[in-house]
């Protein structure tokens, strides 16, 4: 599978990792040391190729991301679920602990994050779904990031970040209509 755009990552093992799992090009920022030169290269990238930011999920990851974002808007994002980014005795977390096959099916859910939100989906939807307020809510919004493709948030943060993607009240729908599907068959 080739990748057309420049994928930015964390550092050289997340390089190594996105290499096993698909020909692409990458853009390393060296962790939270993300400097000016380095956003220069993305602006870039982003002009010529189009640019993927896949950075791990993780605090840091989603601030490298974010300080992306604030410099290049007009990046595709793709997200890994945490626990598909795990090392073995599940201490560390990061792109380059994924298996070639997760990566793919990120790569290929990469989505577009528009800046002005939609009214779409309420906050009275997140309360209704229990997706906040909840004792199980984070397994829940864990579940609903992987399914649509768009990162774990915590409570604060969902709202934006389902319309930031855009995502429909249809699609968000179904994705809670399987979240509560697999809770009765999991009991």
């Amino acid at each position: 599978m080739k990748i057309k755009e420049i994928i930015v990552v964390e550092g050289k093992d997340d390089t190594v990792a996105i290499k096993r799992a698909v020909e692409a090009d990458t853009i390393e920022t060296n962790g939270s040391a993300i400097d000016q030169k380095i956003i220069e290269q993305i602006k870039l990238a982003a002009e010529v190729r189009g640019v993927i930011i896949f950075t791990d999920p993780d605090f840091p990851g989603e601030k490298i991301r974010k300080k992306i974002i604030e410099k290049v808007p007009n990046c595709k994002h793709a997200f890994l679920p945490k626990e598909l980014a795990k090392q073995k005795n599940g201490k560390k977390i990061g792109v380059e602990h994924a298996k070639p096959e997760d990566i793919r099916k990120a790569l290929k859910g990469a989505h577009l994050m528009e800046t002005e939100p939609l009214e779409i989906i309420t906050k009275q939807d997140l309360i209704y779904y229990r997706l906040i307020g909840d004792p199980n809510a984070k397994t829940r919004r864990e579940k609903l990031g992987e399914i649509l493709n768009i990162g774990y948030t915590n409570g604060k943060q969902l709202l934006k970040r389902l319309q930031m993607f855009q995502i429909s009240r249809e699609t968000f729908m179904q994705a809670m209509e399987q979240i509560f599907q697999e809770e009765q068959i999991n009991g």
